[in-house]
């Protein structure tokens, strides 16, 4: 009965593996779609949030179900909720790749943002698609020392965020309003990605340490 559970536990994790996959897939082509203007990019980033919906579901469904018929304790019953919490963390992830593949999408054949943060956006794109394939290994590893990469990583992304909302709330910004209300929500969608993987690299250090990670640190 132990090896049955056991090989379920092993069975959550390469889910979460398999999930994180495909959301850095999804943040990988949605940043491609957003900064190249490519709708056929975006809109197949739009088409494949559902297969990550579901995934996220299957993997839920079979956590409550460990639960309900194992009645875990101690570790692992800690790694059957962090699972189930992670799992919505990535379904979020999801949720923001696509949101990014929508602006490219509404805003085809224009680009989504002025000439003039063009770069900024190139870069954030770029680090949310290095944390997404690092979550990816530390799901894989619950190597801690991913976990610290992918937090350090998130403060660039937040450097960067904050450089979008100085440029267009200065007094040289001449974009319209849309302009304005494009960058703001592209810039969130970015950094919220980078929360979201943040939050499930301390569940995974606290995991794999027993240290838990204050949600200021």
């Amino acid at each position: 009965m132990r090896e049955v559970f056991q090989q379920e536990l092993r069975e959550v994790q390469e889910r979460l593996v398999e999930i994180s996959g495909f959301v850095a897939v999804s943040i990988e082509n949605a940043t491609r779609a957003f900064n190249e203007s490519n709708v056929s990019l975006a809109e197949s980033v739009i088409a494949d949030d559902d297969k990550i919906d579901a995934a996220a579901q299957e993997l839920d469904e079979l956590a409550i179900n460990i639960l309900a018929r194992q009645q875990p304790v101690a570790r692992d019953l800690r790694i059957v909720v962090s699972a189930l919490r992670i799992s919505a963390s990535l379904e979020r992830m999801g949720d923001m790749a696509e949101h990014i593949a929508q602006l490219a999408r509404y805003r085809f054949p224009d680009k989504v943002v002025p000439k003039s943060l063009r770069p900024t956006f190139a870069s954030m794109g770029a680090l949310d698609v290095e944390i997404a394939r690092k979550l990816v290994e530390l799901l894989k590893s619950e190597d801690v020392a991913i976990a610290e990469d992918i937090r350090n990583t998130d403060d660039k992304v937040d450097a960067l965020h904050l450089s979008v909302f100085d440029k267009v709330l200065g007094e040289t910004w001449k974009g319209e309003a849309i302009d304005t209300v494009d960058a703001t929500l592209a810039s969130r969608y970015h950094e919220r990605f980078a929360d979201h993987a943040v939050s499930i690299a301390k569940k995974v250090q606290y995991l794999a340490t027993g240290d838990w990670i204050p949600a200021d640190a």
